[in-house]
């Protein structure tokens, strides 16, 4: 199977950017620019954790599988560049699904400029397993990293959040482009991306900067579906959803107060969001008109099946 898909493959990676070696050698060669630096992220995503084969479009998971690393090249303040990509494919109709997931990974890498400089393909009696490696780079010195966030700073949110298991977590929209133009524009003191769920994700970014955060919920941007799924559901609120469902791959930025109110008068059309205020006091912060809860984090757990933990507050005030 290998000789012949790798055929295939070439053939259809011809109209991608290319490396100056890319596949068909031992390994790949990879320029990097001069006065910049290589950015480097991999993840992998599996049947019946990540996505359902039975379920979901192939393409839609191979479209999957090069986003979601795009969105974490996005995070870092990066320009992507090239990716490796290994499947590990179950025995029965292994070309097929490769195909299949290829053509998702073909339409990610043209919308966003990638060349595909390599990787391996296995097939095994076990579920379809993709792993990307996805190269970029930025200035040196450039990168933004979680652990910037100052005290005063805005926590801005990119986009709305919430019900994106609905299907959007199979097509999400890295934020690259956003990112270039906020090069251009304002600094950046920190930022993640929405990968596990908005409060997960931003206690994270609080815990690596060494400040907490206050949140006014009523600013949060909610997503249609994450209505849809409270009414379908039962049990959580849209907010709840919005706090903990993850796979939004939106970002979770860190602006000056002052930088941030000059870029949203200036370019209201970035459609950026403040949602609260990083502060000193450790934690994540609601504050109403009438007091200040502390919330607990939710979202998806590393090592446990796909699926989200109720969000819950704290009855506790600072």
């Amino acid at each position: 199977m290998e000789q012949s898909f790798l055929a295939w493959l070439r053939g259809r990676t011809r109209e991608l950017p290319s490396v100056a070696v890319g596949i068909g050698d031992d390994a790949a060669v990879i320029d990097v620019p001069a006065g910049r630096q290589l950015i480097a992220t991999t993840d992998t995503i599996i049947d019946g954790i990540d996505f359902v084969a039975g379920q979901h479009l192939l393409r839609d998971v191979g479209f999957k599988s090069i986003a979601v690393n795009l969105s974490d090249i996005a995070a870092m303040g990066a320009t992507p560049h090239s990716a490796l990509v290994t499947l590990s494919l179950p025995s029965q109709d292994a070309t097929k699904i490769a195909a299949g997931v290829y053509e998702g990974i073909l339409d990610c890498s043209r919308a966003f400029g990638l060349a595909i400089a390599g990787g391996d393909i296995s097939v095994y009696d076990g579920p379809l397993s993709i792993s990307v490696t996805l190269l970029g780079s930025v200035a040196s010195g450039q990168a933004w990293l979680r652990s910037g966030a100052l005290e005063g700073d805005a926590v801005v949110l990119t986009g709305p959040v919430g019900g994106s298991l609905l299907g959007r977590h199979l097509r999400p929209l890295p934020r690259i482009e956003l990112v270039a133009k906020l090069r251009e524009l304002t600094t950046v003191h920190a930022a993640i991306d929405i990968s596990d769920g908005l409060s997960l994700d931003l206690d994270r970014l609080c815990a690596s900067s060494g400040v907490g955060a206050e949140l006014t919920l009523s600013s949060i941007p909610i997503h249609a579906d994450a209505f849809t799924r409270s009414q379908e559901a039962g049990g959580r609120t849209a907010l709840e959803h919005a706090l903990g469902d993850g796979e939004d791959f939106e970002l979770i930025l860190a602006i000056g107060e002052d930088d941030f109110n000059h870029l949203q008068g200036a370019h209201p059309e970035l459609g950026l969001h403040r949602i609260g205020t990083f502060v000193g006091r450790t934690g994540i912060w609601s504050r109403t008109a009438k007091d200040m809860k502390r919330l607990s984090p939710s979202g998806f757990v590393h090592g446990e099946r796909r699926g989200r933990k109720p969000t819950s507050e704290a009855d506790e005030t600072p």
